[in-house]
């Protein structure tokens, strides 16, 4: 089956999930060679309104955001659960996690990818917008986020 054009070729993110968010900022912010960026934490799910594989979750995680031109290279170290990041970290360790896309049109592009096979993991919301995480790991080799902001 062959796969529906996402509409955008903005990539935005590549992210990695790590088990500890403080080293590996700093190991990251060393081979840059720039400063290590504040850890933040996600929203909890009264705000957020994470949903796991159809369900509520409070899954939560700290990030950490290098911007590196067009992209940024974010760190997640999931701190709650259940969610995709505890079970990237779980299953293989610090690797990457999804690569990002800006999109319009959040549902539309949720509906044709899931009619394509690509069934949504994770979803939440996030001051400014809302993500969704996309199992795209069999037919190409990572999680896609779509990123739609207000």
């Amino acid at each position: 089956m062959e796969w529906p054009t996402l509409g955008s070729t903005v990539v935005v993110q590549v992210a990695i999930t790590v088990p500890d968010i403080d080293a590996a900022a700093s190991a990251w912010a060393a081979l840059l060679g720039v400063p290590k960026p504040p850890i933040m934490i996600t929203d909890p799910l009264e705000q957020a309104h994470t949903e796991y594989r159809g369900a509520p979750t409070p899954a939560r995680a700290k990030l950490a955001f290098f911007r590196l031109g067009q992209v940024s290279l974010e760190l997640i170290e999931p701190i709650d659960g259940p969610s995709t990041w505890k079970d990237g970290l779980d299953a293989h360790g610090p690797s990457l996690h999804h690569i990002a896309f800006q999109i319009k049109g959040m549902n539309e592009q949720l509906a044709i990818l899931a009619a394509h096979g690509a069934s949504l993991v994770q979803r939440g919301e996030y001051t400014g917008g809302r993500y969704a995480y996309v199992d795209g790991t069999a037919r190409l080799g990572a999680v896609i986020e779509l990123l739609e902001h207000d």
